[in-house]
C-alpha cells in the first residue's frame, strides 16, 4: 500500500510475520482491466508459485474475471495466505484462499483489496500443556479431542471490519462465560441445491475445521484414556424450514453449555466436567438473498456442585468413667446401705407384733 492508500507492488512479506494490509485500486477502463489486470485474477496469486520449493495450493479457487452487463464478475477482493511452519523442518505447506466480488461501472470505478499473511504451527497433542493437575484451573484452556487428537476448544473471532476470521479463533477458558459474533460471507446467489453446502459451511465456521467430539473431564486428561473424556452432545438444525419452501434452515447461533462440579476433599476440591452440549439455534435463510450472515457463539459454565450439609451445632461431651473407679468407697457405701435396710425391716416387724399382742 502506498502513501495515498493505493495499491502498489513491492511490499515483501516477512518470515514468521503474520499481518494484514488493505489498499484501493482505481480503474480508468474497467472493461479492459477486468480482462487484463492480473491483480484482479485469482490465478495470478498462486499459479506457478513456490515458496522455498513448496508449491502454493489454492483452496476452492474462483474462476477468471469476466464482463457481463457492464459488470466485472469474480474480482479478487481478499487474498489470505496460510503458511504452515515447523521449527525443525521449516515451511511445510502454503495455501491461499480468496474472496471475490463484482464491480459495476465504466471509468473511475474502485476496488478495495485485503491481503492477509498467516503463519501457523501444527501442535502435537502430547505437546499441549495441562489445564490442571488433576482438576481444571479457572482460566485454563478447555481440552477437546477428535479421533484421538487433543486440541483446545475455540470459538469464532471477528476481524477489524466485523467479518469472521478464517484462521484466528478465541480459546475457550474454563469457568469463564463468553460471547462472540461476526459476519460470515456466503456466495452472492443461493440456489436450492446449495442449501446443504451453506449449512455445512456455517457448521464448520461455528465449530471449527476439526469438530470436537469429546471433552476432557479433568485438566490432566490423556487422549489414550477413554474414561477421562466425555462425549459432547450435539443438537443440529432441522433439514428443511417450516412454512417456507424457498428457505434454507441454517445455524446462526451456537450455544456451548458446559456442566461442571467440584469433587474430592473439602480442603482441596478439584474442578471436573460433568457434560457438555452444542445447541444450535437456526434461522430460515431465503434463497437469492443475503450474502453476509451474522453468526454468534455463546459459552456458559454452570456449577453443579452439591456441598454436604454443615454440622448442626457443636458436638457434646459424653463422659464414661470406669465402673470400679470408686471401688473402696462404693463397696463400703453399699454395705452400709444394705445393713441399714435390714435394721429398718426388723424394727417394723417388732412394731407389728407389739400392736397385735396389745389387742
Amino acid at each position: 500500500m502506498g502513501a495515498s492508500g493505493l495499491c502498489v507492488a513491492g511490499n515483501p512479506a516477512g518470515f514468521l510475520d503474520s499481518k494484514s494490509t488493505s489498499c484501493t485500486r482505481i480503474f480508468a477502463n474497467l472493461s479492459k482491466s477486468c480482462l487484463t489486470d492480473p491483480a484482479l485474477d485469482a490465478a495470478s496469486y498462486f499459479r506457478d508459485f513456490t515458496v522455498l520449493k513448496v508449491p502454493v495450493t489454492a483452496i476452492a479457487p474462483p474462476g477468471a474475471p469476466h464482463m457481463k452487463d457492464n459488470t466485472c464478475h469474480n474480482v479478487v477482493s481478499e487474498v489470505i495466505y496460510g503458511i504452515e511452519f515447523s521449527g525443525t523442518r521449516g515451511i511445510q505447506s502454503v495455501s491461499v484462499r480468496f474472496k471475490v466480488s463484482n464491480i459495476s461501472g465504466t471509468s473511475g470505478s474502485s476496488l478495495q483489496q485485503h491481503f492477509t499473511l498467516h503463519f501457523w504451527t501444527r501442535t502435537l497433542s502430547h505437546m499441549l500443556p495441562r489445564s490442571g493437575n488433576p482438576g481444571y484451573i479457572t482460566g485454563a484452556p478447555l481440552l477437546v479431542a477428535n479421533g484421538g487428537t487433543m486440541q483446545q476448544m475455540s470459538v469464532l473471532r471477528s476481524e477489524g471490519d466485523g467479518s469472521c476470521s478464517q484462521f484466528l479463533r478465541h480459546t475457550v477458558q474454563f469457568g469463564r462465560n463468553m460471547r462472540t459474533g461476526c459476519k460470515l460471507s456466503l456466495p452472492p446467489i443461493l440456489e436450492e441445491s446449495n442449501c446443504n453446502y451453506i449449512q455445512q459451511k456455517l457448521y464448520m465456521a461455528l465449530q471449527g475445521v476439526n469438530r470436537a467430539e469429546n471433552l476432557a473431564i479433568m485438566g490432566s486428561a490423556h487422549p489414550a484414556q477413554e474414561d477421562e473424556w466425555t462425549t459432547i452432545l450435539i443438537q443440529n438444525c432441522p433439514v428443511k424450514a417450516v412454512n417456507c419452501t424457498a428457505c434454507c434452515m441454517v445455524p446462526v447461533t451456537l450455544e456451548i453449555q458446559i456442566l461442571w462440579t467440584k469433587a474430592g476433599l473439602l480442603s482441596n476440591p478439584q474442578a471436573q466436567i460433568l457434560g457438555a452440549r452444542y445447541l444450535y439455534q437456526c434461522h430460515p435463510l431465503k434463497f437469492l438473498g443475503t450474502s453476509m450472515v451474522p453468526v454468534t457463539t455463546v459459552v456458559t459454565f454452570t456449577d453443579m456442585t452439591e456441598w454436604p450439609e454443615p454440622p448442626r451445632g457443636q458436638p457434646q461431651m459424653h463422659w464414661k468413667l470406669p465402673f470400679d473407679m470408686f471401688f473402696p468407697f462404693k463397696v463400703t457405701w453399699n454395705l452400709e446401705r444394705s445393713y441399714g435396710g435390714d435394721l429398718a425391716a426388723c424394727f417394723l416387724l417388732i412394731l407389728i407384733l407389739s400392736s397385735i399382742l396389745c389387742f
